[in-house]
């Protein structure tokens, strides 16, 4: 290969590699916060569509989603208001020419504490 097919590979190469970096989501990693001890009281609701459903638990102020593995802890408590302690992450969500679009609250570790 010649010198210059050998430069204008290289240059190639590193203007791909420069363009590919922000697709490694470094923002979105760091928008997560570390997880901290709540206690929710709201009505268990099941949303989505077979195979994407997922667990809330709704009130007037806000919704928390149950991670897929404590799903079934809750499922058999639809629409019925409850109070749960669990850890609580919050993920601040954006859209894809980064305007902020909100956040996302999810529940692990969820135990029951009262069915009202």
């Amino acid at each position: 290969m010649p010198t210059n097919k050998k430069t204008l590979f290289i240059l190639l190469l590193v203007f791909l590699t420069a363009s590919i970096l922000p697709a490694f989501g470094s923002r979105e990693k760091a928008a997560k916060q570390k997880p901290q001890i709540v206690q929710v009281t709201g009505v268990v609701r099941l949303t989505g569509s077979e195979p994407l459903t997922e667990l809330v638990i709704s009130n007037s102020q806000d919704e928390w989603y149950i991670i897929r593995e404590e799903a079934n802890k809750l499922r058999n408590l639809q629409h019925r208001t409850i109070t749960v302690e669990a850890e609580e992450t919050i993920t601040e969500l954006r859209f894809a020419n980064g305007h902020p679009a909100g956040h996302r609250r999810e529940l692990k570790k969820v135990k029951l504490l009262k069915i009202h």
